[in-house]
């Protein structure tokens, strides 16, 4: 029977339920290390994503496809380092890298052959790089982008998708809001529906564009009937209105294929943001993209062009460690094999997921891209039998589907089964075993049953 339950209700269910209750009495020591956490650490975490009602797990170590909590429970992992791990946690190679560079330095205050040899690799995979500049993280990376698309054009102001997650720096958060960003700073963004033609035309004509950017990794992008076509048009568009094209693959960077998305849909943009698997699990981004505009970065450019250099600095940029996981991770994602079981493993799960659906009469949907999947809970619809791109007509989508007390007992209901979610959606690397997709399904199958005997779904 499809939900007839109002958020209230929902909420209310959840909180008695016996999922909430269990999941507190059986793990005492993430228990206990919130309450430790919140006097020192707002909120006691440090990302954002990491919050769960009634409290999130302390992790202490990881291996492969699974990781333990300080309770020294296991689960299988589909939040894999928020995505940076398409080769599973410690793959021995990129281990064994780090370790040797261990020994040599941490921080070496100088270029190495690391770093050329990091920046050859990406070059060699990813669709339209010429060059590359090393951050510390895929927001330093946007930021960056922003900065060499503003000078290269002689413009300030951008072009942005509703929804589109491109980090957390003022340049990109001001166009959706935040407490603690300027309201003016949302002068600099207009802000379009994905997918639309005439808004872009629209939104591009402003003459003071210097960048139209977009997440080829956002869940309204898999709703798109042709999202190749859509990004031909970007890339037709922004060319003619004298714009950038900066395409964001810090998420699907070296997951779609081992060129990304761009090489998925066979279009490229003018600069593209990397991070997650570009640094092999460790900290890192980059920028990638056209030599004449990543070039402005350059210590002779006004001897060349009488133009100033574009200023970046950043102690961590490309740091010996992160180049040494970088590097060997790059060489080992450039072999397709690796996003091909990723993906499959992911195709699985929604394939599977959506018929504990239909079997149980629950309304709600499992979506995605690539090795991605995303539980959306809820609606007025059962999923249809073929494997989802994108969510089903009526179904919760965004933050709708990720938070409130849906979201809390499927995670938490989750947990008690062994397999961590991230927030309603997994990730899936070469890690996971056929076994290991067998056992989620499962573990969801009993979760929507007690979902059921709860009278939460």
């Amino acid at each position: 029977m499809l939900s007839r339950h109002s958020q209230q209700e929902i909420a209310r269910a959840v909180e008695q339920s016996s999922i909430v209750t269990t999941y507190v009495n059986t793990h005492p020591g993430s228990h206990d290390h919130i309450q430790k956490a919140t006097r020192r650490i707002p909120g006691g975490v440090t990302h954002d994503s990491r919050h769960l009602d009634p409290f999130n797990l302390c992790i202490t170590k990881a291996s492969g496809a699974y990781k333990w909590d300080t309770d020294d429970k296991r689960y299988v992992d589909f939040v894999t380092g928020h995505g940076s791990l398409i080769l599973g946690h410690n793959h021995p190679v990129v281990i064994d890298a780090v370790q040797q560079q261990l020994q040599l330095g941490t921080h070496l205050g100088g270029n190495s052959a690391l770093e050329l040899e990091w920046a050859e690799r990406v070059c060699d995979i990813v669709p339209g790089a010429e060059r590359v500049r090393f951050t510390s993280s895929g927001t330093e990376a946007v930021m960056l982008a922003i900065r060499l698309a503003r000078n290269f054009t002689g413009r300030t102001r951008l072009v942005q998708f509703e929804g589109h997650f491109h980090g957390w720096s003022d340049t990109v958060v001001g166009a959706h809001g935040s407490p603690g960003v300027p309201v003016a700073l949302q002068s600099l963004s207009t802000v379009v529906p994905c997918g639309t033609f005439e808004e872009v035309e629209a939104a591009l004509a402003d003459e003071t564009i210097a960048a139209l950017i977009i997440e080829t990794s956002h869940p309204s992008f898999f709703t798109l009937d042709d999202p190749a076509a859509y990004l031909r048009f970007l890339r037709e568009v922004t060319e003619r209105k004298g714009t950038l094209l900066v395409v964001d693959e810090v998420v699907s960077g070296f997951r779609w294929a081992p060129g990304g998305a761009q090489e998925f849909y066979g279009t490229h943009g003018d600069l593209t943001s990397l991070a997650k698997i570009l640094a092999g699990g460790l900290p890192g981004g980059a920028v990638a993209g056209r030599g004449d505009i990543v070039d402005t970065l350059s210590f002779d450019l006004e001897a060349r062009n009488g133009r100033a250099k574009v200023v970046h600095p950043g102690t961590y940029n490309a740091n010996p460690l992160s180049a040494a996981a970088g590097s060997t991770c790059m060489l080992l994602v450039a072999e397709p094999d690796v996003q091909r079981k990723a993906t499959a493993s992911a195709a699985a799960i929604r394939k599977g997921m959506n018929a504990v659906l239909r079997q149980a009469a629950v309304p709600g949907c499992v979506y995605g891209e690539a090795s991605m999947f995303r539980i959306a809970l809820g609606g007025e619809a059962l999923p249809p039998e073929t494997d989802l791109r994108g969510p089903i007509e009526g179904a919760p989508a965004g933050r709708e589907a990720t938070s409130g007390p849906l979201a809390t007992a499927l995670n938490v209901g989750m947990l008690l089964e062994g397999i961590a979610l991230f927030n309603s959606r997994g990730i899936t690397s070469v890690a996971h075993s056929e076994e290991d997709v067998a056992n989620t399904v499962k573990a969801f199958d009993s979760t929507i049953q007690l979902m059921q005997d709860e009278d939460i779904v």
